[in-house]
């Protein structure tokens, strides 16, 4: 460990938790910053204030990732980076993705309270859109970091009132950098570690401070657009009519049931949007668009069900007389994370005395692009009943302080030279 204490300042941490969840478009306890909102925006320019003073060098890609460098003694070598998101879905909480940005931060700031000076460069990157409430597509920033995700293919995206990536990030103020440059090259980073609340309930069910990740499940997502006929709802009578939305609720159930019979049991799968077209109590649905989350820890399990529920949707729109429009969104790769950097997390959660598990994260993260680019893995702390997503989302302060520390000791570990340990 260190040859000098560490100390998390736990209250101010806390605080900024706190402050950062003020800048929302919902009402507290709920949090709503959706990409390039003006809450997002406010949200972003208060992560710069504290960086700048925590004497760090910032600078902001095109996608409006943005980047905080503690500078180390040999500019040579690559750096070791830690971060998450700010942004959050509608009605969330207000520690995912939060304790990882701020915890990020402190956890530089505790190493320099230290008196430690890292030979390799420590950077926070706070990533665009981890959520994909904006554009359907979830990790944006890092998919464009990974390169996993072009910049033709950003340029054509457009949220549910038409306006696309670059008209939004324009009102943000990250226009003017190209997203042809946000790509990074293999080896950018050393390493890249996150801290995030477990979204699950296993670590606080087995009382566990620290959980260490070692895999990503494999995510997806399907985009349904269904046509049928409208009409008047007392005038066309129930054999002659062709009602999208129960074709959608039809293609909802039928989701559930491919998780369920032909998944295994870390399959997960989730009709989260559901729109009908012309939304009014006397008229026949006419459209109706899903948007479908399917999740597994096996990808060629994930596949088969994904494929399962393309033919069971394909066969209900033909059956009920339903034009059907399917796109998969995104049907993304597990990642394994880094033995070696898995191995550092553990080692210093036995020196600082924290009992500590190896698990799989069934999230999906902004790790799981960066492990495209460098060794990467995860730090859970636990969140009471394992509720995420949620106002009433939360994680303890002592949890977060211990995450953070256990955070900042491996960032030390990782920047610094083998005899400094």
């Amino acid at each position: 460990m260190l040859n000098v204490s560490l100390h998390v300042d736990q209250p101010t941490l806390q605080r900024q938790i706190d402050e950062l969840a003020t800048y929302s478009e919902s009402s507290p306890p709920g949090v709503t910053r959706v990409l390039f909102s003006e809450a997002d925006v406010n949200a972003r320019q208060y992560l710069k204030d504290l960086c700048r003073d925590a004497a760090l060098s910032i600078r902001e890609d095109g996608a409006g990732n943005l980047f905080a460098r503690w500078s180390g003694t040999d500019a040579v070598l690559a750096p070791v980076a830690t971060g998450s998101h700010i942004d959050a879905i509608p009605n969330a909480g207000r520690y995912d993705g939060t304790v990882g940005a701020l915890g990020g931060l402190e956890a530089i700031r505790a190493l320099r309270r230290a008196g430690f000076q890292p030979v390799r460069a420590i950077e926070l990157i706070i990533f665009t859109s981890e959520e994909p409430t904006r554009f359907g597509i979830g990790c944006l920033g890092s998919r464009m970091l990974a390169g996993t995700i072009s910049a033709e293919a950003v340029e054509r995206l457009r949220d549910r009132e038409g306006r696309s990536f670059d008209q939004l990030r324009a009102l943000a103020g990250c226009d003017e950098q190209s997203l042809q440059n946000v790509k990074l090259s293999h080896g950018a980073y050393d390493a890249f570690l996150e801290l995030h609340i477990e979204q699950g309930a296993v670590l606080e069910r087995e009382n566990i401070p620290i959980g260490v990740v070692t895999a990503i499940a494999a995510p997806s997502t399907l985009r349904m657009e269904l046509t049928g006929v409208g009409g008047h709802a007392g005038a066309v009578l129930m054999p002659h009519r062709h009602d999208a939305l129960l074709a959608g609720a039809e293609i909802a159930l039928r989701v559930e049931q491919s998780a369920l019979k032909d998944g295994g049991p870390d399959t997960v799968a989730t009709t989260g949007i559901f729109r009908i077209e012309p939304d009014a109590v006397n008229s026949i649905p006419s459209k109706a668009r899903l948007e479908i989350d399917l999740r597994d820890t096996d990808v060629a399990r994930r596949d088969h069900v994904l494929k399962t529920i393309e033919a069971s949707a394909l066969e209900i729109c033909r059956r009920r007389g339903i034009d059907l429009s399917l796109e998969v969104l995104n049907a993304d790769p597990p990642a394994t994370c880094d033995s070696g950097l898995v191995g550092t997390v553990a080692e210093v959660c036995e020196a600082l005395g924290f009992r500590h598990r190896k698990m799989i994260s069934r999230a999906y993260h902004d790790s799981l692009f960066m492990a495209q680019i460098c060794p990467a893995s995860m730090i859970f702390i636990p969140c009471r009943n394992g509720v995420s997503h949620r106002p009433d989302e939360y994680a303890s302060p002592e949890h977060i302080a211990q995450g953070v520390e256990v955070l900042a000791h491996s960032l030390a570990r990782l920047s610094a030279t083998p005899e400094e340990f």
